[in-house]
């Protein structure tokens, strides 16, 4: 982590500790404290604080004549603390469109929004290397809160993984719009096949999408 990066103030150090927590399940405060360059006091106040406000939670693991140690996990508050404003206006509403619309055009809604949305990313992609795109998808991405990683593989294809929802809440009761999320990754990348590796609704940690160039 660039340590350059990390917040001084307690709030800042605080939401940098969740967008950790999403991608390092399982973290010590020790390796949050070396990762981050502050003591491990200083971690375990924040976590304690992060833990009352229910963002947090950690299990107790015992191994060697050590000491127990705490791991620590985001709660399911804690992922939905990380997207941003306009994402939860975002889900609020998409949540009073399912619920108030037939079934048969609130699907048709939402595959034309996510379309749309697909389409937009595509245009903003633009052309070139697969890994360039995923490069410029990913920086989009956590302009809307998201807490994303990619990389190319060794035969060429793209590895996308984003660690956070911001329609999971939604999603819980209406997972067919994962299935739209799908979609608009193929709207974005449309010379590549795109198939989804993990599922967070599924019981994963993360979401995971694997993008083949045709």
């Amino acid at each position: 982590m660039d340590r350059g990066t990390i917040a001084t103030t307690s709030s800042g150090t605080k939401e940098e500790i969740l967008r950790y927590l999403v991608r390092q399940v399982g973290a010590t405060a020790q390796d949050v404290a070396g990762d981050f360059g502050i003591s491990v006091q200083a971690v375990r106040r924040h976590l304690k604080d992060l833990e009352e406000e229910g963002l947090v939670q950690f299990q107790t693991v015992r191994g060697g004549m050590g000491r127990p140690q705490h791991t620590y996990e985001l709660t399911p508050r804690g992922r939905s603390r990380l997207p941003g404003g306009y994402d939860r206006l975002a889900v609020g509403l998409l949540g009073s469109l399912l619920g108030t619309l037939p079934p048969e055009q609130a699907e048709q809604v939402l595959r034309k929004h996510w379309q749309d949305k697909g389409e937009g990313y595509a245009r903003q992609l633009g052309t070139g290397p697969l890994g360039d795109r995923l490069a410029r998808l990913a920086g989009l991405r956590r302009e809307e809160g998201y807490v994303v990683a990619w990389q190319v593989a060794e035969d060429n294809s793209g590895l996308y993984t984003e660690f956070n929802c911001a329609i999971a809440q939604v999603a819980e009761s209406f997972p067919g719009v994962c299935g739209h999320e799908l979609t608009m990754f193929g709207a974005a990348l449309p010379d590549c096949e795109v198939t989804r590796t993990h599922w967070s609704m599924g019981g994963d940690p993360r979401c995971g999408y694997r993008m083949v160039p045709r």
